[in-house]
């Protein structure tokens, strides 16, 4: 279904190489954003803050925030937009925004069906009537077609909305639309219930961070090779968003400031030596390569009104040399609503938050969404070392687990739907400018029932554990050594209970860029 996207993808690419850059100054909305931010605050009132990630770069800074940032204030301790600029960026009609998700869907449709010969995309009236008349089922489709695809696509008919003007909440009926088109008049198979699940909630996620993350990278000052690139980035991460822009003719505008909210980025680069073992065998196993990237997007303490996504993490894990399961883990979070307190030398944001999780591998598969309360702290321990947490308890009103006897590579469905809650603790304490010491721990309760035939309902309690130690080389460079724990004990109904240890180890370089701006 998604192979569409990156057809429709270069095409537009096509397009844009063609156009020219246009000004579009208007002189009754200019303004001199650095003297506005210079009249509210002054440099001397705060200091940044450092990463969360065990980061040598950031272990010496003096990270306390120490003002109260005016809630009237149009931009972010650091000078950028808090919100996008509304001149800017008008915003559309219903309707129209509507019709950009349907034509979206029959762009992708009409790729499958003539150009890949694709049988679920054989569809028509008879199809139609049948998926209307039928009604719902739970689709066998494999792990990663719904919880990674689905998910990407609805990320897709979610931004239609934010592209246009929409704001956060807004845009969430659109990403229900397209998921409800293409369930009922795209395929030939029955609409499922887990896609109309995933494809929305997964996708409102996924959808707001790729916008933040496109407006972070975005600058419509900026012309040239530098504007295509920015441009073409865009189109990759959002391909709504991109071919929004061209029919609104802001891919060619000029102006003469800064139009999106922009947040400060930090982002933490790692790659290395990964070893998998047979249980908890070390001399039985399997190498690979692994490549991660961890994303924290804004200031989690500085002290301000927020709204949805102003603070996220996002973290993915690749795998080269495994066979076929590349893309082995997608976890993350994003705040819908919280609050910043402040009691000595702690800080805090309180709140309610939206959590994905994604694990893909030869040992299991685990997809969940989840919603509760969260906390994230930073605590100053003497003058050079910090020790933050995040804790989290959240209800998984849905989610998906590998059966019993683990995944297998049929590329065919091998897990169970089902419901229930987890915790995660993440902790990293910064010690004086050299050393991190962090420890991770996830726990899931899931109860499987019946989704499809085949599926054994029952209880499983799944645990990740990862502690891990980093010494810094040099600058923002480290080198690093963790240790990963996977357990998983199932009680499934009518069969004997399965108990099962994991261990992995991994010795990698991280990169860290504190701040990361796509400089001009």
């Amino acid at each position: 279904m998604k192979t569409g996207y990156i057809i429709i993808l270069l095409v537009l690419i096509s397009i844009s190489m063609q156009a020219q850059f246009k000004a579009a100054f208007d002189s009754n909305i200019t303004h001199n954003q650095n003297a506005s931010v210079n009249r509210l605050t002054t440099v001397k009132e705060f200091n940044r803050y450092s990463d969360l990630l065990p980061s040598q770069r950031a272990y010496a800074l003096n990270d306390t925030i120490k003002t109260q940032t005016p809630d009237s204030m149009k931009y972010n301790m650091y000078g950028d937009l808090r919100d996008d600029n509304p001149l800017y960026n008008e915003k559309s009609s219903w309707g129209m925004v509507a019709f950009r998700v349907t034509l979206a869907n029959a762009t992708t449709f009409a790729i499958d069906r003539y150009l890949f010969n694709y049988d679920f995309s054989r569809v028509g009236f008879n199809s139609w009537r049948y998926n209307l008349q039928k009604g719902w089922e739970w689709d066998i489709d494999r792990f990663g077609m719904n919880y990674f695809f689905h998910p990407y696509a609805g990320s897709m008919y979610f931004n239609a909305g934010r592209a246009n003007g929409f704001s956060f909440y807004e845009s969430i009926p659109f990403a229900y639309l397209g998921s409800l088109e293409w369930e009922y008049f795209a395929e030939n198979t029955r609409p499922s219930y887990n896609d109309i699940i995933n494809t929305p909630l997964h996708g409102i996620l996924l959808g707001e961070i790729f916008y933040r993350l496109g407006s972070n990278i975005l600058d419509d000052q900026t012309t040239g090779t530098e504007r295509f690139f920015r441009e073409m980035a865009v189109a990759f991460l959002t391909p709504t968003r991109f071919f929004s822009r061209l029919l609104q003719g802001k891919l060619t505008r000029l102006t003469s400031e800064e139009v999106y909210q922009k947040e400060p980025l930090n982002v933490t680069l790692s790659g290395g030596y990964h070893r998998v073992n047979d249980g908890i065998a070390v001399e039985k196993g399997t190498n690979s390569f692994n490549f991660s990237l961890t994303l924290d997007y804004g200031n989690p303490f500085e002290k301000r009104s927020r709204k949805p996504f102003d603070y996220f993490r996002i973290k993915t894990d690749m795998d080269f040399g495994v066979g076929r399961k590349i893309l082995s883990l997608i976890t993350g979070y994003g705040m819908l609503f919280g609050r910043n307190v402040q009691t000595g030398n702690l800080e805090m944001l309180a709140g309610l938050f939206q959590h994905m999780n994604f694990f893909d591998n030869k040992t299991f598969e685990l997809g969940t969404i989840g919603f509760g309360p969260g906390i994230v702290t930073k605590l100053l321990v003497g003058k050079t070392s910090s020790l933050y947490t995040n804790l989290h308890v959240n209800l998984v009103p849905f989610g998906a687990l590998s059966n019993r006897f683990g995944p297998d590579t049929t590329q065919v469905k091998d897990y169970n739907y089902g419901y229930g809650a987890q915790t995660k603790l993440e902790c990293n304490f910064n010690v004086g400018g050299w050393l991190g010491l962090s420890f991770m721990g996830y726990y899931w309760w899931m109860h499987m029932f019946e989704g499809v035939p085949g599926n054994v309902p029952g209880e499983n309690y799944v645990a990740v554990i990862k502690p891990a130690i980093s010494f810094k080389l040099y600058n923002n460079l480290s080198i690093g050594f963790e240790h990963f724990i996977y357990y998983s004990d199932r009680y499934p109904r009518d069969y004997a209970s399965v108990h099962s240890v994991r261990t992995e180890q991994r010795i990698y370089l991280q990169l860290f860029l504190e701040e990361f701006k796509f400089k001009k």
